[in-house]
Order: C-alpha cells, then structure tokens, then sequence
C-alpha cells in the first residue's frame, strides 16, 4: 500500500494552555512494496508518523492517503475502520499489547474479527510463530512473563497472523540479541520480497536499518529535514553526526580503511559481502 502525506500538521492537547506542535508540514511519499526507515533524535515525531499511518492518532491538519483511503481528521474517518485490518502496528513497548492470560490468546485476539475456522486459525498461530522464531512451546505461557525480546516476537507474531499489506515496526530490535537481531532482517527482506509488503520502521538502530532499507527519512524537531536512499543518507557523515544518529559500524569500518589504508572498498550493506572485499584486497 502506497502512504502519502500532505501539508500534515499533528498537535498534542489541542484546545488547551498545553497545545504543543508535534509535528511541523510533514510531506512524503512512501511506495508500495518498500522498506522505508525514519531516524531522528529522541522526541523528534517518529512515533506519531507511525501512529498516523496507523489510524490511531489523525493528523491536525493536512490529509494522509493510504491506499485507496484517506485520513484526514476525527471528524472526516469515512471508512476508516475497514483499513485498519490491512495495518499491524507493533509498538516500542510491546507488553502494553497484552492483556490476556496466554501467548495463544493473544494471537487469537488478533484473528477474531476474521471468519477462520478453527483448524484455519490454529495454523495461523502456530505459523506466525515459526515466522518470528518462536515454537508452540510458547501458547502456554503468559507474554506478561516472557523476556522483553520474546514479548517483541509475540508482538509480530500476532499482525504477521492476520496478514497485513502494511508493516509498522517502533524500535523492532530493542531487547534482541544478535540472532534475533539477524533473523528480523531476513524476516523483514523475505516480507517484502515474497509476500509483497510495506514496511516502515522507526529505529535507532542503523545497522540494521541499513541492511534492509530502501528509503530513509530524517526527523528533527518535528520536520523531515531530508530523505534519500539508504545509501546516500547513511553515507553521509556530517548529516548523521549533526543530528546525532549512529553511524552504521560497516560504514564506519569502510571509510576507516579508506582513511588509513587508502583502500576504497565502497558501500557495502552485507557483511559477508564487505569480508569477500577486505579477503580480496588482501590476498
């Protein structure tokens, strides 16, 4: 599903002394069948950009089109509710998602506004855990007991259940060790790749983003103040340094060998891609 926004403006506590402009003339494009980053500092917006695509929040101003719908404010929704089915949304904190007793519930949860039948949706619980790396030895426990990187599995695994054409990630890797960290990314690849999907993640985490994305938006104080492909923002020292973002560790290593050795191995966003590189300038 293709996102555009329009002229959005979002203020906080709208109508009282504390009204606060959260986000500032926000326009761009996200196409269908995409993996599209936003980075920042902390309190720039990122979050509510995801919670505007996601219909939880609506723009004070301006007009948000998904798809074939658009967003527009609380008093212009439409058929606003017949999106939401097509949006998962898993949030930087995901126990705030849970409020049953058990991991099966959950996901259950999740299906419940959909006709399956029983075998339908046992498969679909049992498959959206497989997808996250999780097994069936986890319906039984309560995700309130789980490690905060399991309750974030759990937390995909229950929109990877019901299928949704778009994907929104806050902080998706926060709580996971390398592995999972590995297994997200290729997960994330083989969803839009496969399956067709688009995904947009809020992230601080840049190796990562730099791996999987193929657009990336940069927030500051509530405005974007660039976009680019991953390659042209993520090389750019002076952008990332200047609003406080990491620089991806591969990129670093690429632009260290170049300044000390004057061995310009390039932009490379697969490691085992930048050691076939080093091996062969060193041979």
């Amino acid at each position: 599903m293709e996102i555009k926004f329009e002229n959005i403006n979002y203020f906080c506590n709208e109508k009282t002394p504390l009204k606060t402009e959260i986000l500032k003339n926000i326009n761009f494009t996200i196409k269908e069948n995409t993996i599209t980053s936003i980075i920042g500092p902390n309190g720039s917006g990122k979050s509510t950009i995801l919670e505007l695509i996601g219909a939880l929040k609506f723009p004070s101003s301006g007009i948000i089109t998904i798809g074939n719908y658009q967003i527009k404010s609380k008093k212009q929704i439409g058929d606003i509710e017949k999106l939401r089915p097509s949006i998962g949304l898993v949030y930087q904190d995901p126990e705030k998602q849970f409020f049953l007793k058990t991991v099966r519930e959950e996901i259950e949860f999740a299906l419940q506004n959909f006709n399956f039948k029983l075998t339908e949706k046992d498969k679909r619980v049992s498959d959206s855990l497989r997808m996250v790396g999780l097994n069936d030895d986890y319906l039984n426990r309560s995700p309130l007991e789980l490690s905060r990187g399991e309750q974030r599995k759990v937390a995909l695994a229950m929109i990877l259940s019901f299928n949704p054409k778009l994907i929104l990630l806050d902080e998706p890797t926060m709580g996971l060790d390398a592995s999972s960290r590995k297994h997200l990314m290729k997960l994330l690849k083989m969803m839009k790749l496969r399956y067709n999907k688009t995904i947009v993640i809020v992230s601080s985490d840049t190796d990562v983003l730099h791996t999987v994305s193929d657009q990336v938006l940069v927030l500051n104080e509530g405005r974007i103040v660039t976009s680019g492909d991953k390659y042209t923002i993520f090389g750019d020292y002076d952008l990332l340094n200047k609003y406080h973002i990491n620089i991806p560790k591969i990129i670093e290593f690429s632009n260290l060998v170049k300044h000390k050795k004057n061995i310009n191995i390039g932009y490379r966003d697969d490691i085992n891609d930048l050691m076939k590189d080093v091996y062969r300038y060193v041979k």
